[in-house]
C-alpha cells in the first residue's frame, strides 16, 4: 500500500509539471498614451520599449521616441497617400501605400534619425491595393496585395529594399473571383526562416505559402468563415516553421465567434478551429506573446483586446478599447495602434 501511494504521488507531481501553462494569467492591461492625431494608424513597427514607427492615412508617417514624435507628410503627384504597410530593417524603414498608385518608400536611418526618403517601387492599376509587408532579413523582403490579374499581388526585394519585382501570375496560385486580402493591421504576412505565409479573405479564406522566399508557392484551405466581402482571415502569426494561428471573422458581424480562429501544427497545410462558437469574435490582429511557447496569444480589434494563456482553447476579454494592431517588445509590454492613437500597453 505504501509503495502504491508513493507511486501515485510521484505520478501526480509529474502530471502537474507537464501540464503547467507556459503563459501568465494576465487579467488586465494598462494603456498609456504615446501619440494622438486624427488619423487611422494600422501599421506599426516597434524598435524597443520606448520607440515605435508608424504609417497612416493622410500621408502621415513617423517615429515616436518616448512621447516625442518626428513626423512627415508624404504626397505623390500632389495626392496624400494612405499607408497601411510598414517594415523595418537595421538601417531603413519601408512604407507602402494601398491604392492606385501604390508607392513604396525607403527611409534611410542613422539610429532613429531619418537621413533620406525615396520611392523604390510604384505600381499603377485600377485594382492595385497593397495590404502588408515584411522582411525575412535585412536584404530580403516581401509585400502582398489584392489581385490585379488572376493571383495575389506579391512583390519581392533581394537587395535591401532598393529594388522590388512583382511575381508573375504564372508563378503563383490562382485566386478565386472575389478572393482578396484585408489591409487591417499589416499582419496578412508571417515570416519564419525562408518561409512566408500570406492569408486571404472574401469569397475564399486560404493560406498561401512559400518555403523558398517566393520562388515557389502552395495554397491551403482553412475552416475560417468565407463567402462574403468582409469575411475571412485578417491576421496570421507563426511561432516557428510548424505552429501558427490565423484569426479573422466577419467585419460586418463582429460578435460572431464561429469559424474565425484556427491553428496549425504542420506548417499551414491543415488547420483546426479553436474555441469555436466561444471566445472573441472578429479581430484584426493576432500575436503570440513572447517567451510563452505558443500558449500566450493576444488578439486585438475594434471590439477590444482578448487573451488566451492556453494556446487559444479559452479566452478572456481584457478591455473593450479598440485597436487595429499590436506588436510586443517583450513578454509583458507592447505597442498598439488604432484610430487616432498609439498606446503603450502593459499586461498584468
Amino acid at each position: 500500500m505504501i509503495r502504491t501511494l508513493l507511486s501515485l504521488s510521484i505520478f501526480c507531481i509529474v502530471f502537474i509539471s507537464c501540464t503547467d501553462s507556459s503563459a501568465p494569467e494576465f487579467t488586465s492591461v494598462q494603456a498609456s498614451a504615446v501619440f494622438r492625431d486624427s488619423i487611422s494608424i494600422r501599421a506599426i513597427a516597434a524598435v524597443n520599449d520606448s520607440t515605435v514607427w508608424f504609417a497612416a492615412n493622410n500621408g502621415k508617417i513617423g517615429v515616436v521616441e518616448g512621447q516625442v514624435p518626428k513626423l512627415a507628410t508624404v504626397s505623390y503627384q500632389d495626392s496624400l497617400l494612405a499607408f497601411r504597410s510598414i517594415a523595418k530593417t537595421s538601417d531603413a524603414v519601408f512604407v507602402l501605400s494601398i491604392a492606385n498608385p501604390a508607392v513604396l518608400y525607403k527611409i534611410g536611418l542613422e539610429g532613429t534619425n531619418p537621413t533620406f526618403i525615396e520611392d523604390v517601387y510604384t505600381e499603377t492599376h485600377p485594382k492595385v491595393f497593397y495590404d502588408a509587408m515584411a522582411f525575412w532579413d535585412d536584404q530580403n523582403g516581401i509585400a502582398m496585395g489584392d489581385p490585379t490579374e488572376g493571383c495575389l499581388s506579391v512583390i519581392l526585394t533581394t537587395d535591401g529594399g532598393n529594388t522590388w519585382n512583382k511575381i508573375p501570375c504564372d508563378n503563383l496560385p490562382e485566386t478565386a473571383e472575389g478572393e482578396a486580402a484585408f489591409a487591417a493591421s499589416n499582419t496578412n504576412i508571417a515570416v519564419y526562416g525562408d518561409t512566408a505565409w500570406l492569408v486571404s479573405g472574401g469569397k475564399r479564406a486560404r493560406v498561401f505559402k512559400t518555403t523558398d522566399r517566393g520562388n515557389s508557392w502552395e495554397v491551403y484551405e482553412t475552416p475560417i468563415v468565407e463567402g462574403q466581402a468582409m469575411t475571412g482571415i485578417y491576421s496570421v502569426s507563426f511561432l516557428d516553421e510548424k505552429n501558427g494561428i490565423i484569426f479573422g471573422g466577419n467585419w460586418e458581424a463582429k460578435t460572431e465567434n464561429g469559424g474565425n480562429k484556427a491553428v496549425t501544427t504542420d506548417g499551414g497545410k491543415t488547420w483546426k478551429l479553436i474555441s469555436d462558437q466561444a471566445g472573441p469574435g472578429y479581430r484584426s490582429c493576432v500575436r503570440y506573446v513572447p517567451n510563452t511557447k505558443g500558449q500566450g496569444i493576444v488578439a486585438v480589434g475594434i471590439p477590444g483586446i482578448s487573451y488566451s494563456n492556453d494556446g487559444g482553447d479559452s479566452w478572456i476579454d481584457l478591455t473593450d478599447e479598440s485597436y487595429y494592431n499590436i506588436q510586443f517588445v517583450n513578454d509583458t509590454t507592447a505597442f498598439a495602434s488604432g484610430y487616432g492613437k498609439i498606446d503603450k500597453l502593459v499586461f498584468k
